[in-house]
C-alpha cells in the first residue's frame, strides 16, 4: 500500500492541476482565435468610393464664375465647374468659350495661356496651341522646351465644353458624374488596407 499524502502534497497537487488547465484553455483558445483569422468572413458593404458604381453621363449646366470675373478680351481665367477645373478664355472679339484647364502633356493651367487672334489659345510653358472652339492640337510644343518634352508625347487635344451666361453666372455643360465615375475607375486599381476593391486579396 502506498503511504498517505500529506496535505501539502495534496494542495501542489491542486495547484498544478489549476495551471495545467489554465495553460491549456489559453492554448485551446489562442488556436480558435488563429483559425478564425483565416476562416472566410462575409464582407462588409462600405459606403466609400471603394465600392462605387460607374453610372452614366448626365449633362447639365452648372455654374463656373460670376460673369463679373470673366476675363478681358485676348485673355482667360479659370473656374470650376460640376468638379472639373475648366478655362474660360474670351477671344479678341468677346466670344466665350470653356475648355478643360489641364495642358498636355504636362497638365500645366491653360488658364495661364495667352489668347490669340488666330483663334487659339498658347500653352504658357510649352507653348502648344489649341482650338478654342474644338480643342484639337494647331501646334504641338513648338518652343525649344515645348520640343524637347513634346518630343515625347503624341499630340492631345482638350476637351471643349457649351458656356452660356444665367444672370450674373458663367454656366459651362459638363457630364456631372464625370468626377464620380473617374474616382471609382481610379479607387478599383488602389490596394487598400482590407485588399482588392472588390473585397478579394491579391
Amino acid at each position: 500500500p502506498l503511504p498517505p499524502r500529506c496535505p501539502e502534497a495534496n494542495s501542489n497537487f491542486i495547484q498544478v492541476l489549476i495551471i495545467t488547465l489554465k495553460m491549456k484553455s489559453v492554448i485551446v483558445a489562442t488556436l480558435i482565435g488563429s483559425a478564425a483569422a483565416f476562416a472566410p468572413a462575409s464582407q462588409v458593404s462600405r459606403g466609400t468610393a471603394l465600392n462605387a458604381k460607374k453610372t452614366g453621363p448626365n449633362l447639365k449646366y452648372v455654374p463656373c464664375i460670376s460673369t463679373d470675373d470673366l476675363p478681358a478680351p485676348g485673355s482667360a481665367t479659370s473656374g470650376v465647374a460640376g468638379g472639373l477645373a475648366i478655362c474660360i478664355a474670351v477671344d479678341q472679339k468677346g466670344a466665350v468659350y470653356a475648355l478643360g484647364d489641364k495642358c498636355p502633356p504636362v497638365n500645366q493651367p491653360l488658364s495661364f495661356g495667352k489668347v490669340t487672334d488666330d483663334g487659339t489659345i498658347a500653352d504658357p510653358v510649352l507653348g502648344t496651341k489649341f482650338s478654342l472652339k474644338t480643342g484639337e492640337v494647331v501646334s504641338w510644343c513648338p518652343t525649344g522646351l515645348g520640343k524637347l518634352v513634346g518630343g515625347l508625347f503624341d499630340p492631345v487635344g482638350v476637351p471643349t465644353y457649351p458656356v452660356k451666361a444665367k444672370g450674373k453666372t458663367v454656366e459651362v455643360q459638363v457630364d456631372v458624374n464625370y468626377k464620380a465615375n473617374f474616382e471609382a475607375e481610379y479607387w478599383s486599381g488602389v490596394l487598400d488596407a482590407q485588399g482588392k476593391a472588390n473585397g478579394k486579396y491579391y
